[in-house]
């Protein structure tokens, strides 16, 4: 069942934060309704086989039908949580901004899921996770210092600073909600999230302790702490920041720790160049396999094709097969939810749970106020 059995959630259908946070909810067992539109957005996944909308239901509105604006008045009507993801004022064009769906439902936690947020020069204007990670700062201290900063995954904006963190401030809502029963809104900003998110390389800044990219101890600049690359072109990971692993890394490879002056940042490039040399005189595997009972800190680089294939992971059961192929498994535990719905696949099912008869659900799909 889940952390929240009997919590409803409606998902205005969007791209990026707003389909994890969804995911997020319904995996801890909340029950989630996405209003989609009857076409389909431009998307990267199929919706039928796209895991962010696994164990959730679909019904597809024509928002710009009174009908169909009286279907999702009814579903605000008995949420608890209520998510959107578009530009300001596009939520109130549809009747269905915050003041208003409070008049409907004065305990509904209203979660707006925006890249620049609702206020501020830029919150009208278009972006992407790269623009968000950048405008934070979080951008400029990734990659070589000597090459333009890497394009990286979409995981630090959208997910990480979208998604986790407005299912974290839902929860607080609902939490509070308990003491005052009353809604709040919530103005989700991915820029926000992610500037929380530098807090600790801030600090590190503050003390003096941060300096230009690919000199510091967390960005590649120490050579105890980036990749190397092995005899056959895979890659390991080193992470041995604290000095006992530092001295298991130069165990494992048969080196003195007196010809490795740890603490003189001055040598760091060389001491990574002889690294480098050494990492590339085996395979990967062959590494991996070496380090693997010590506490050198020294991983292989796995690819998505192999990942689940470890050990630990397999041990944790940390991937399942579903609809679409591999995904990660709920992190409450359990089976995997339900298969993600095609477009408007429940709309019959959730109109009779909002009390419409089956002569009224055809009347609505033949006016096309469903899909």
């Amino acid at each position: 069942m889940g952390a929240m059995p009997g919590i409803r959630v409606v998902h205005l259908a969007s791209l990026g934060p707003g389909p994890y946070a969804a995911m997020l909810l319904a995996d801890m067992g909340a029950e989630v309704v996405i209003v989609d539109r009857p076409g389909g957005m431009m998307v990267s996944t199929p919706q039928e086989s796209d895991p962010r909308r696994r164990g959730q239901q679909s019904i597809a509105l024509d928002l710009r039908q009174d009908a169909a604006r009286d279907v999702l008045n009814r579903l605000i009507a008995r949420a608890d949580v209520l998510i959107e993801g578009m530009r300001p004022g596009v939520a109130e064009r549809l009747g269905a901004g915050p003041d208003h769906c409070h008049a409907l439902n004065p305990g509904l936690i209203y979660a707006r899921v925006t890249g620049w947020g609702q206020t501020g020069p830029l919150a009208m204007t278009a972006g992407h996770d790269i623009n968000y990670i950048a405008l934070s700062g979080a951008l400029a201290a990734m990659g070589d210092p000597d090459r333009p900063p890497p394009v990286p995954l979409n995981l630090l904006g959208d997910y990480a600073g979208g998604g986790a963190f407005v299912v974290m401030r839902i929860l607080a809502a609902l939490l509070e909600r308990e003491r005052s029963g009353r809604g709040q809104v919530i103005d989700g900003a991915i820029l926000d999230g992610v500037a929380s998110l530098t807090t600790a390389t801030l600090g590190m800044k503050a003390a003096g302790r941060w300096g230009p990219r690919g000199t510091n101890l967390l960005d590649g600049g120490a050579p105890w702490y980036r990749c190397y690359r092995a005899r056959d072109g895979g890659y390991l990971a080193v992470g041995a920041i604290e000095p006992p692993f530092w001295a298991a890394l130069l165990a494992g490879l048969g080196e003195d720790p007196a010809d490795w002056p740890r603490d003189d940042h001055s040598r760091w490039p060389e001491m990574a160049d002889r690294l480098a040399a050494l990492f590339a005189t085996r395979d990967r595997d062959d590494w991996a396999a070496h380090f693997a009972a010590t506490d050198a800190c020294v991983t292989p680089v796995l690819g998505f094709d192999e990942m689940a294939n470890h050990p630990q992971h397999v041990a944790r059961a940390t991937y399942t097969e579903g609809v679409g192929g591999l995904q990660p498994r709920p992190l409450t535990g359990g089976a995997l939810p339900a298969a993600p719905p095609g477009i408007g696949r429940d709309g019959a099912a959730v109109l009779q749970e909002l009390g419409f008869d089956a002569d009224a659900v055809e009347a609505l799909r033949r006016a096309g106020t469903i899909a």
